[in-house]
């Protein structure tokens, strides 16, 4: 029987240095945060995203409402787990256009065979909490480094038991170096779109 991974999106942020709600931001065709979404059906199932129903509604997409709305990414990783019926649950990024089906399986049966409360890849700059695998149980210390005042993903991780994917592993997914690049700016909505297609013409779907 196949374990039951839960999946969730997180689409709270306010895209300051976009001037635009990323998430809705097309790529090859489809508003960004749909294109995140068919991948990670194909991966776990169905996703849930968290933030902002009235702002996501026409996506035809299940959207649950921040817990902690202004606490950042860390507060929708605490959502993500008090609404999951899963025991491992995959957390990505709305703003993460070049991830692959065979990275995040890779990353989904790390988790199930680990011990640890989260797997996170990290690279030369640090961890990626963006793009990794929670286990429900460490819901609790999160909410309380929230409570606490944490606001810093890395943060508020400290509490829990967390098995790192080293660059030597995730880097035989990624040979150009983009996988966890993420849609900060208006330049980087150019790159995506430039690498992975146009948006959709106005009238087609």
């Amino acid at each position: 029987m196949a374990v039951q991974i839960g999946g969730f999106i997180l689409a709270g942020g306010v895209s300051s240095r976009m001037k635009r709600d990323k998430a809705l931001l097309e790529v090859g065709g489809a508003p960004l945060l749909v294109r995140t979404a068919r991948l990670l059906e194909s991966v776990v199932g169905p996703p849930s995203v968290i933030g902002d129903p009235a702002t996501y509604e026409s996506l035809a997409l299940p959207v649950i409402a921040d817990d902690w709305p202004g606490a950042g990414p860390l507060g929708g990783i605490a959502t993500a787990l008090r609404v999951s019926n899963a025991s491992w649950n995959l957390v990505v990024a709305c703003d993460l256009p070049y991830l692959t089906s065979d990275w995040l399986n890779f990353l989904v049966a790390r988790a199930v065979a680990s011990a640890a409360d989260a797997v996170v890849p990290i690279n030369e700059r640090g961890a990626e909490p963006l793009c990794a695998m929670y286990h429900k149980r460490a819901e609790p210390a999160i909410r309380v480094a929230l409570e606490s005042g944490i606001r810093k993903v890395t943060d508020g991780l400290q509490n829990i038991r967390v098995e790192t994917i080293a660059p030597a592993e995730w880097k035989a997914f990624d040979s150009e170096g983009l996988l966890f690049k993420n849609m900060n700016l208006p330049r980087d909505y150019e790159e995506a779109v430039a690498r992975l297609g146009a948006p959709a013409e106005p009238g087609k779907k």
